[in-house]
């Protein structure tokens, strides 16, 4: 792919609809550095905008799009499925298609996580969750990591760790307690005065910034949280469903969460669909009656339309991990790809002095940027350096990829980190211009000023224009 022009034609009538009816303050910040763009068609793992320009999609839907845009053999399942004229929406009665998928995803997870609690996202999912923690355990506070992300409904944002998300709502639940990921002298400390209902963690925070924990840290605080009576729910909301090279990032780690909390790409990017997997004990505990039975669930958790996609979306991970001829290995893919992934980044951005660290797993990787011992600018005004790293670095990166036909973001609660996870189709030589592209650009920053320079130029055209979307 080329590299991109900008601002070359005229913007897309949704843009100016969008701001009018949905968030104008979105519109604006995409103006602010000329990131707009409209995308109106994808496929596998490209993007096409409204003038036919075509990018690689390094982003994913953050993490929901596992098995690549409009992939074949989901479209042609939801194609049959609209022909069958089975009720979608029906709560007087079990649903073959809810059956269907939650007897796969118990399957899929393994004993005693047999059960599950359907919703509509991730957040929906969380919420059930903590919702099941309580009624279960007769308990009432909890406990989540500094620098976690969980969602944004109400209850969510209650286990929010990034304040500014949060603040705005407050108050929310009482009784909820932020402690250090991966500090396990902290969370027994926790477990021991608070008695929570449950622990809630991520195993990668993805939004935080791609923090990886030590090594046996979620296995160790699953015991912890056993030995205390609390239950730990695993928000695998990103990593799982084939990202991190296993089907879920716990069955890599050798432990069972009480609550496995699944959504983002169960849909197959083209339908809303969450779940939180649980044991039948739990649940027999929470909603085991017949005055507790609908204590959970709303109109569309387990409609018929999403479970198909679903089941569809994990036979089609699963047909290729097992082996089946004429099936693509998606999750070893993942695991491949990922790992080569790390390798070059590190391997071209090795002493580069706004290059703190490469870390990621699976086809989840963050590029993290800001001060190093390496440039003069670093060592002069570390402070000045912090911040345009934190506010300005990871965003412009983006912007220039996007002019080489690459759609990348930073992680959202930590612009300094770029965070990097394509559809698990990806390729070698996708791969290979990626990180060449990083590096290019890159090569043009060595330090603050020609940084400084270029944003500024960037921004003041911008202004000049009137924050142009384009």
């Amino acid at each position: 792919m080329s590299i991109l022009s900008r601002n070359t034609a005229a913007a897309h009538p949704a843009t100016e609809t969008y701001a009018r009816h949905v968030n104008p303050a979105f519109v604006r910040l995409l103006g602010v550095f000329g990131y707009g763009r409209v995308f109106v068609r994808a496929r596998g793992v490209s993007l096409w905008d409204h003038e036919g320009r075509e990018y690689l999609d390094f982003l994913s839907g953050f993490g929901s799009v596992n098995l690549g845009y409009n992939h074949p053999r989901l479209v042609a399942r939801l194609r049959e499925f609209l022909l069958e004229d089975a009720p979608n929406v029906l709560h007087v009665g079990p649903s073959p298609h809810a059956a269907a998928l939650a007897e796969a995803l118990s399957q899929a997870a393994g004993p005693p996580l047999s059960m599950s609690l359907f919703a509509n996202s991730g957040s929906e999912a969380v919420e059930g969750g903590l919702k099941l923690a309580r009624a279960a355990t007769g308990r009432t506070a909890f406990l989540y990591c500094n620098g976690g992300f969980h969602g944004t409904n109400l209850g969510a944002l209650s286990v929010m760790g990034a304040p500014r998300l949060r603040q705005p709502f407050e108050p929310l639940l009482p009784q909820c307690e932020a402690i250090p990921f991966g500090d396990l002298p902290v969370l027994e400390q926790a477990l021991r005065k608070r008695r929570p209902a449950a622990f809630l963690v991520e195993p990668i925070q993805s939004e935080g910034g791609v923090v990886l924990p030590p090594t046996d840290y979620l296995k160790q605080a699953q015991a912890l949280c056993k030995k205390h009576g609390t239950l730990l729910i695993l928000d695998e909301v990103q990593t799982g469903l084939g990202r991190t090279g296993s089907l879920f990032m716990y069955q890599a780690e050798d432990f069972v969460p009480d609550v496995l909390v699944l959504a983002k790409s169960l849909g197959g990017s083209l339908l809303p669909m969450g779940a939180a997997l649980t044991s039948r004990e739990l649940v027999i505990k929470a909603y085991g009656t017949m005055e507790r039975f609908d204590l959970h669930g709303s109109t569309f958790s387990g409609n018929a339309f999403g479970c198909a996609a679903a089941l569809e979306t994990l036979r089609i991970l699963q047909d290729g991990h097992n082996g089946k001829p004429g099936h693509l290995d998606l999750i070893g893919n993942a695991k491949r790809m990922g790992r080569l992934l790390v390798d070059l980044l590190r391997e071209r951005l090795a002493g580069h002095p706004l290059v703190r660290e490469v870390r990621g797993r699976g086809l989840l990787v963050g590029v993290e940027l800001g001060p190093t011992d390496r440039g003069l600018w670093q060592r002069l005004a570390p402070a000045l350096f912090r911040g345009v790293a934190k506010n300005v670095l990871g965003q412009w990166l983006a912007v220039r990829l996007l002019e080489h036909g690459i759609v990348a973001q930073p992680a959202s609660q930590e612009w300094n980190v770029l965070k990097l996870e394509p559809s698990l189709l990806i390729e070698e030589h996708h791969i290979r211009q990626v990180v060449g592209a990083i590096a290019e650009i890159l090569a043009d920053y060595r330090d603050l000023a020609p940084l400084l320079k270029d944003v500024a130029s960037r921004v003041g055209a911008q202004f000049a224009s009137g924050w142009s979307f384009r």
